[in-house]
């Protein structure tokens, strides 16, 4: 075996462990990311699970309310809907967009009930009520977190795809589209949890 031969062999080699870098650097971005959205679904569960208490909580105080209410109710099962799909496909744009969307009316629903809410001094100061208002706040608070860690992990993930010589293998390995950061439509959404301050 010549010196050439050795050396194309050499170089051959080391392409194909460069490939292999390159894909499981792919893979292990992608699985980090669709691991912080799942850290998203677990606290959008959470919140969707105190709503119907912070819903019936208020029914007892707010008899003429019930539109606003049902408003809250519809806005949380469309919410839960948008983490199903989004939960598909993390990352997706369309997913993000729908979950995104949800999750806007569902806060604006939120505020609507809050304004309601602050008519009601007897509701405000229950103990249940109070105990719901913290727990759903604790819970705004860690979903502003996991959405940012998962965000993070988007865009980690859309550097090294985007960059030389990755770029190039990506689409040869099931990695073409970008993945799409979960953004609220409502920029207060984004600078601040929603008000359940009761």
């Amino acid at each position: 075996m010549s010196i050439s031969t050795i050396v194309v062999l050499v170089i051959l080699a080391a392409l194909v462990l460069y490939i292999i870098s390159v894909y499981n650097q792919l893979v292990a971005l992608k699985n980090r990311f669709e691991n912080a959205f799942a850290q998203i679904e677990v606290q959008l569960k959470r919140r969707y699970d105190l709503i119907p208490n912070l819903v019936e909580t208020a029914k007892a105080y707010i008899t003429h309310e019930r539109e606003t209410l049902e408003a809250v109710t519809q806005a949380r099962n469309q919410a839960m809907s948008g983490l199903q799909a989004a939960s598909a496909a993390p990352g997706d744009a369309a997913a993000m967009g729908q979950l995104a969307g949800a999750e806007g009316a569902l806060s604006s629903a939120l505020g609507r009930l809050n304004v309601v809410m602050e008519a009601y001094p007897d509701l405000k100061a229950s103990t249940n009520m109070q105990q719901v208002s913290e727990e759903l706040t604790s819970t705004e608070n860690r979903i502003a977190f996991a959405r940012q860690a998962f965000n993070d992990s988007v865009m980690n993930y859309n550097t090294y795809k985007q960059g030389f010589p990755p770029v190039v293998l990506a689409g040869m390995f099931g990695h073409a589209q970008d993945a799409s950061l979960l953004e609220f439509d409502d920029s207060e959404a984004i600078a601040e949890a929603p008000k359940v301050s009761f």
